[in-house]
């Protein structure tokens, strides 16, 4: 009972779903066939969220990130519109490269650490977080699940992907950028002119932050390489976990695991499977339509930040993939657009966002959910269009 009483509310919708995609396959609503090839699809996508979750985490407690965003701020040397940039970059590349949900999980506590370390507002740094979470995860698979998903259909390489969708992710950072600076960055919002830049910090063990370090850096260049990403993920993990039993055995706990993650997960892609063989893929159909064009793709884009504020982003991409005809590729990418950039007005639009919420809640940050919802409505619109045009100009 006292287990039962320390779970978290995600714990239960985590559990919740497992239990209604298992019963869903019991029952014959999900013939066996369909839910074996969701299992086996899924299965890769699962060892490298597990293991690029263990790795940024172990990452974080040998303080890499807490180093490199010490940088960043003494880097603005105390001046507002430079810190911004630096911000932005950082978080952008920490998704781009690590994921979005690693961007939500580790970037998020180090930003409000940062805050209340320099005496500046934590409300600027932790949007900056949450929103460039789910807009700058356009441009590589490894950036998002949904991308990961995407790329396997319509078989584009890493490079490949980055290729296809450069010019909708600069739409979208650009347009996140100017949506941050106006609603949360701007002089009369931060209500400081300046800042001062923190001491330098100094990890308490170098060799765990040298060895975490040349980890991430094998990473990100394994992806380059168009290595397998659960391969790559997997291999890191397991340097990082070897060096911590060496130096800091007492580091290594199960709670490492994203548990919760890894039962969500497969729960969510069977219960969406389960709908889309029981009329949920003709409405979507006949809502996203055929047209592989510029408006076709509109209406994909659309149709999945709508349906991923609704529910979450990831049974909308795997119910909106089904819906989208097989060669029709363009079409299939802008409803990516749509899944990634618009699901930044609901809470629960998309598992960074979840996750980054239960972040800001542990270090005591009030989000006023009235404004996080008008502003993200800002964003999820604009952010979305602009990226839907850049791809449509530049297929």
């Amino acid at each position: 009972m006292s287990l039962l009483r320390r779970l978290h509310v995600l714990d239960w919708l985590a559990g919740g779903l497992l239990v209604l995609g298992v019963l869903c396959v019991a029952t014959g609503l999900l013939p066996t066939g369909p839910a074996g090839n969701v299992i086996e699809r899924i299965g890769p996508l699962l060892v490298f969220l597990a293991t690029v979750i263990v790795l940024a985490e172990l990452t974080g407690k040998a303080q890499v990130f807490d180093v490199v965003a010490t940088w960043v701020a003494r880097a603005g040397r105390g001046n507002y519109p430079l810190l911004f940039g630096l911000c932005v970059a950082f978080a952008s590349l920490t998704t781009i490269t690590l994921n979005l949900d690693t961007t939500a999980v580790l970037l998020t506590p180090v930003m409000l650490a940062l805050a209340t370390r320099v005496g500046i507002a934590s409300v600027p740094l932790a949007m900056t977080t949450v929103w460039l979470a789910n807009t700058a995860s356009l441009l590589l698979p490894v950036s998002n699940l949904t991308n990961l998903l995407a790329a396997d259909r319509v078989a584009l390489a890493p490079s490949e992907m980055a290729a296809a969708m450069w010019a909708p992710q600069l739409a979208a950072i650009t347009v996140t950028m100017a949506c941050l600076w106006g609603f949360y960055w701007r002089l009369g919002r931060r209500g400081e002119l300046r800042y001062e830049p923190p001491s330098p910090p100094s990890p308490a063990d170098r060799v765990l932050f040298r060895v975490c370090a040349v980890a991430c850096a094998g990473f990100l260049l394994a992806i380059l390489a168009d290595v397998p990403l659960w391969a790559a993920s997997l291999t890191a993990a397991l340097v990082v976990v070897a060096a911590f039993a060496v130096r800091s055995r007492e580091t290594l706990r199960l709670s490492l695991v994203p548990w919760r993650l890894l039962v969500l997960v497969p729960g969510m892609f069977l219960v969406v499977e389960t709908a889309s063989a029981n009329g949920l893929q003709e409405i979507l159909a006949a809502a996203i339509g055929s047209d592989n064009g510029p408006m076709g793709m509109l209406r994909s884009a659309a149709v999945g930040a709508g349906f991923s504020n609704i529910l979450n982003n990831l049974p909308a991409y795997m119910a909106g993939e089904s819906a989208i005809p097989d060669g029709n590729h363009q079409q299939l990418l802008a409803q990516l657009i749509g899944v990634n950039v618009g699901p930044v007005v609901t809470p629960w639009a998309s598992l960074a966002t979840l996750l980054w919420f239960e972040r800001c809640r542990w270090h005591g940050t009030r989000i006023d959910l009235g404004r996080f919802l008008g502003t993200g409505l800002v964003l999820a619109v604009a952010g979305t269009l602009a990226a839907t045009v850049a791809l449509a100009a530049t297929a």
